[in-house]
């Protein structure tokens, strides 16, 4: 560590460097981060874009007093060193260990909680208006990306603060970068900005010379901001942020320190809402991250020397789902492809080069991807959107309200459905099996391996009419567990048995045949069921093999509450089914950040786990005794 940064262990101590050891704790930070994320993996160009900004908001504010909240909040790794956490970057994103993104219980200096993106402004203005409710007196500083600008929420906040006139002020942090390169309208207009600054240096020139004229500057400053208005009009075109009720300020240059705490300094001691528009460079300071900011958005473990990653991916859900769709593409022009800023991620960069006039990324605005496919749907073309589970959450009302109830042919490919891992509680994929089921005319799907994902697919573009959503995992799985039938509609009972009968959905089964082989072992004859379809459910199928095992055990990779189990224990009920059952999947509580092998062991769904539970309930039918892990009949 730095001879610096070795001091920093509060924004105090910050604070009390001089102006030209600035840059060099900023080298060092970078160093440090650089470093640390090489080992832990995590997210890598926007924190190195943001040290400058982030020591100048800790040097002119002071937290935990006055409230920073962080849009998306992945590039709030500085402030967390300068906020005296930096001992524990070693356990970044670890099981036990920090969170990656702002958590109000982990210190004072973080104010709410992020993880997703465009709520920054919202939240703040909702801050700024109960400190002024309640006669108090800090500052609130939201800070928030050009690619979070591209959601709606953003301007919705936008529009609500700029007619508030309370005192607040937005960090525009603008790298021309959202995960992906940003795209659209909003895009080009602040390029327009970057490139044509000129205006708003000369509305900070009159501004200063009139009101430096005694007596009659501030009358002379408002007769003449008509003619202010004009220069704006002329020289550039469209200034949104102040006709929407801000103070704009900018741009600046975002590794300027000196300039960056002249600005803040005045943005604090401006009235009303203040848009402060700050350039930075996504990935600054190493090499490998600015060449491919995209790539080192997000990262595992790598080697520094090189930016590759220590561990070489192979083949995984994501890229099966992009090599498959483009094979589809090529056979039928009216498939297209639609997603949220995330091209590389969910797996379409080739689908995007194969077919660019098919491809649609319409930033991060997930809503409009959900009612947009919509259209197009309505028009015969066929749109598979493909969406992180977590972020669909957000679609959830265009969905049921533009999409399911026309019954329109749209399919949604739900990437990283179940535990993400290392992100922690506002990715984890473990809800949508719950909101989508419950949707009329709304079929799920979900495969266990890659075989089934591609059978999926093929069905689910050309067979069917309706919605459909195949949810899939993040990462590596197998090529072919199991044989199974190629109608995907229907479960498959992948070994029978007599005593009890475990049903599976999607990926889960990897965990339900290593439970089965220990079973066996203890003398537990076990009927497996891969679920494949949770809506509609394979009534028939799972009805047989509960009459016969008169027990069950759901496993799956979403809460209990609304979830797959819960559609079989409706239909065991509705058939008056007498029998003992466990639904197993994650309880009513927010999953934490770690592995996902550690967080399912944590939350009893491994293999071990499914053991002991089916132990216990074929225990409890009386139908055994369970002695040093051997079951032995009692009856029948």
């Amino acid at each position: 560590m730095g001879n610096y940064l070795n001091k920093i262990n509060s924004p105090d101590d910050l604070k009390n460097l001089k102006n030209d050891e600035y840059e060099d704790l900023a080298k060092e930070i970078r160093e440090f981060l650089i470093h640390q994320v090489s080992n832990t993996g995590g997210h890598l160009a926007s924190n190195l874009g943001v040290v400058e900004l982030t020591m100048s908001l800790h040097k002119i504010f002071s937290t935990p007093k006055d409230k920073i909240i962080w849009d998306v909040g992945h590039q709030s790794y500085v402030h967390k060193i300068i906020t005296g956490r930096k001992e524990c970057f070693v356990k970044l994103r670890k099981i036990d260990g920090i969170s990656g993104f702002p958590k109000v219980n982990e210190s004072c200096h973080d104010c709410f909680n992020t993880g997703h993106s465009s709520t920054s402004i919202s939240a703040a203005l909702g801050i700024a208006k109960a400190r002024d409710i309640k006669s108090e007196n800090y500052s609130v500083i939201a800070v928030i990306g050009d690619g979070a600008l591209t959601g709606g929420m953003s301007f919705e906040a936008l529009n609500d603060a700029g007619r508030s006139n309370n005192n607040l002020i937005v960090i525009l942090n603008d790298n021309q970068m959202s995960i992906a390169k940003n795209v659209g309208g909003v895009s080009k207009y602040l390029s327009n900005i970057r490139t044509q600054p000129i205006y708003f240096k000369v509305k900070e020139d009159i501004d200063f010379i009139l009101n430096k004229i005694p007596s009659i500057g501030k009358k002379a400053a408002k007769v003449l901001d008509k003619a202010k208005g004009s220069i704006k009009y002329m020289v550039m075109p469209g200034t949104l942020f102040e006709e929407m009720g801000f103070t704009y300020i900018g741009p600046i240059d975002g590794h300027d320190i000196n300039d960056l705490n002249s600005v803040l300094s005045r943005a604090k001691n401006t009235k009303g809402p203040v848009l402060v528009h700050v350039l930075t460079d996504k990935g600054k300071g190493y090499q490998h991250a600015e060449e491919r900011p995209h790539k080192f958005h997000g990262v595992a473990p790598f080697e520094i020397k090189t930016g590759e990653a220590k561990i070489s991916g192979g083949s995984n859900y994501s890229k099966v789902f992009g090599e498959e769709i483009v094979k589809l593409a090529k056979n039928n022009k009216n498939i297209v492809a639609i997603t949220a800023a995330m091209p590389d991620g969910t797996g379409l960069g080739n689908f995007s080069k194969e077919f660019p006039e098919r491809f649609f990324d319409v930033g991060i605005a997930e809503q409009h991807a959900m009612t947009f496919s919509a259209g197009l749907s309505r028009n015969g073309i066929i749109p598979v959107v493909a969406i992180y589970s977590s972020f669909l959450q957000r679609a959830y009302d265009q969905i049921l309200h533009d999409v399911a109830t026309q019954n329109l042919h749209v399919v949604i490919c739900i990437d990283r459905a179940g535990i993400v891992g290392d992100d922690g509680e506002t990715h984890q994929g473990v809800y949508d099996v719950s909101f989508l089921s419950h949707i009329p005319n709304m079929k799920v799907l979900a495969p266990c391996d890659y075989s089934e994902l591609k059978r999926m697919l093929n069905y689910a573009i050309l067979e069917q009419n309706g919605p459909i959503a195949i949810r899939y995992p993040r990462g590596a799985g197998k090529e072919k567990l199991v044989n199974q039938s190629e109608d995907v509609k229907k479960a498959t009972v992948i070994s029978e048995g007599k005593d009890i009968t475990l049903i599976s959905l999607g990926s889960m089964l990897e965990f339900v045949l290593e439970a089965e082989k220990s079973l066996k072992l203890s003398g537990i004859s076990v009927e497996v069921i891969n679920a494949r379809s949770i809506k509609p459910l394979d009534k028939e199928t799972i009805i047989k093999s509960i009459r016969k095992t008169k027990n069950f055990i759901t496993i799956e990779d979403n809460v209990v509450r609304g979830g797959f189990g819960s559609y079989v224990l409706e239909l065991c009920s509705k058939e008056r089914l007498k029998v003992d059952s466990l639904l197993m999947g994650f309880k009513d509580e927010f999953v934490n950040h770690g592995s996902r092998n550690q967080l399912f062991e944590k939350h009893k769904l491994d293999a071990n786990s499914i053991v002991e539970n089916a132990l216990e309930l074929v225990k409890k039918g009386r139908r055994f005794t369970v002695e040093k892990g051997k079951a032995r009949h009692t009856s029948g």
